[in-house]
């Protein structure tokens, strides 16, 4: 039987990626928000704006009825908010941390009810949360603080069966965002 997965992000970059991956072995629904999907993407659609607080329950329900279940959560949407150390654009911040952090709590309390054994929550975090870039220190904090959380769920989930763990990719060249080469070879 297929497992069933969830990933947010899933339209683009590492999500799209992660989507076309798990689409070989798993039914997938993801999340998107600005980037139409591409229409050779395997999955359910799911638009949604993670920043809201009532998307979650949403999401779930919408993952629900088109999988008719849920074994796997990949929080991978997320977004920086670059801000030079004498700014401090508030709305964008607020913005930043309620999806980076927030999002991932409010997936997994209205998913826990369907997750049993066996289960697995990923969270993909950055590098940035132990070194944080330039610009951007807050989008470093966000990924440190959702890292601190994915430890916390591990602690809290693993005697349920179910896993919680986080990845922290280096920087990825995708074309939506090109990153230099001399930063791409580091990783």
């Amino acid at each position: 039987m297929r497992k069933k997965a969830l990933v947010t992000g899933g339209a683009k970059g590492i999500g799209r990626a992660i989507v076309t991956d798990l689409a070989a072995d798993h039914d997938v629904a993801f999340t998107y928000l600005h980037t139409t999907p591409v229409p050779d993407t395997k999955g359910h659609a799911i638009k949604a704006d993670l920043r809201d607080p009532h998307a979650p329950s949403a999401v779930i329900d919408a993952t629900l009825a088109a999988l008719g279940g849920l074994d796997v959560i990949v929080h991978n949407a997320g977004v920086i908010a670059p801000a030079a150390p004498q700014e401090y654009p508030m709305a964008a911040m607020r913005e930043m941390f309620d999806l980076n952090v927030l999002a991932a709590q409010g997936l997994l309390s209205h998913a826990l009810p369907h997750l049993k054994r066996g289960a697995s929550v990923v969270s993909v975090s950055s590098v940035n949360a132990v070194l944080p870039p330039k610009g951007a220190a807050l989008f470093g904090a966000s990924k440190a603080a959702l890292e601190v959380w994915t430890k916390g769920m591990a602690k809290e989930l693993g005697p349920e069966g179910i896993r919680v763990n986080a990845v922290a990719p280096g920087a990825v060249n995708i074309p939506e965002a090109p990153r230099d080469a001399e930063l791409t070879a580091l990783f």
